[in-house]
């Protein structure tokens, strides 16, 4: 069974999210390693310290990506419940999990688990960011663009050689070596330059936004449930400030996750965590639970006037309620005529 689960088997790269990303560093790779024999063969200490250097990339990458999906986020065990039975009106009930939220943990509807410290689910490792593979996750993400760099700078002047090696030779420039590259080889080439770019981009970007969180040890559900609380002050005329329990400062904000100091191994066991002074272990979690109390309060009731059988593109219903809000891959609920919705939020 495939899953996103982080069971630690092999079925758990049995999704589109990890083929892709495995295809797209070995395609890269062996595409790169191809054109660099040709363009610095390893005749000289040099070249051959170069090709030690980009071979170390891909078992950098696999290293780190691996360990993201199979070490796991961790999962709130099923039927946890806290030490002190006064503490559970203070933490989150999970219907699905049939147990208590720990404090940063978010239910996922893909793993179908309560994940320790969630920040989301990432479907190119098929499991979510959390605490446990945080650190895993964002070297994966800093080592891929920079061997994509080193694919780049390679790929770039290989195909340029291979498209002018008959200048190269009519003028008898020997000193350079020449690459030769059959049609299908200079088009994988080409399309492995696109992937490279593409992959520095695209991963490069996420790194500095995972980098910003990890500084300000704020994930991006939390980030979200900041900005509510500040809203629900403002709305309310509460005088009091809402203190996140969470930021450390920025060096021991990183050295949480990353614990360059000890065992490279994330600090906590995602049940407690370090607060600020002020705060304790369940000032995050108690705003939560004020937020879905308001949230309730404010609901407003829906009946449904037409029949939906919870398809994901109900085209009897128009092409607009395709591409229209809400627009992802969660589970449509099937409804029936006169059937009561509360909503408890909206967009036009």
């Amino acid at each position: 069974m495939c899953s996103g689960t982080s069971s630690g088997r092999l079925s758990q790269l049995c999704h589109f999210g990890p083929i892709i990303a495995i295809f797209l560093i070995c395609f890269i790779t062996y595409t790169g390693f191809l054109c660099l024999i040709q363009w610095w063969p390893p005749t000289t200490l040099a070249s051959q310290i170069n090709m030690i250097i980009y071979l170390i990339w891909p078992l950098i990458i696999f290293y780190n990506y691996f360990n993201a999906v199979f070490l796991g986020p961790g999962f709130v065990p099923i039927n946890w419940r806290p030490e002190k039975k006064e503490d559970e009106k203070k933490l989150q009930f999970c219907k699905i999990c049939n147990s208590f939220k720990a404090p940063r943990s978010h239910h996922c509807k893909k793993c179908q688990r309560c994940v320790f410290k969630m920040d989301h689910h990432c479907p190119w490792i098929n499991t979510c960011c959390g605490h446990f593979n945080h650190a895993s996750f964002v070297y994966f993400l800093l080592f891929a663009p920079l061997g994509c760099v080193h694919a780049l700078i390679v790929l770039a002047p290989s195909l340029y050689r291979a498209l002018y090696r008959n200048y190269y030779i009519f003028y008898r420039q020997t000193q350079v070596p020449l690459v030769n590259l059959s049609v299908y080889q200079m088009i994988a080439c080409l399309f492995a330059i696109g992937m490279a770019f593409g992959v520095i981009i695209a991963v490069g970007m996420l790194f500095f936004v995972q980098m910003k969180s990890i500084i300000r040890n704020r994930t991006g559900i939390e980030d979200w449930i900041i900005k509510k609380a500040n809203h629900r002050r403002e709305q309310n005329n509460i005088e009091e400030a809402f203190i996140y329990p969470y930021d450390l400062g920025r060096w021991e904000n990183m050295r949480q996750v990353f614990n360059w100091s000890a065992n490279f191994r994330p600090i906590g066991d995602g049940f407690e965590w370090k607060v600020v002074s002020g705060c304790d272990q369940f000032t995050l979690s108690l705003e939560q639970i004020a937020q879905k109390e308001e949230k309730r309060a404010h609901s407003v009731r829906y009946t449904a006037i037409r029949d939906y059988n919870g398809a994901f593109f109900p085209i009897k219903h128009g092409c607009k309620t395709c591409c229209c809000i809400p627009f992802s891959d969660d589970p449509r609920m099937p409804i029936c005529i006169d059937d009561e919705i509360m909503v408890t939020r909206w967009q036009k």
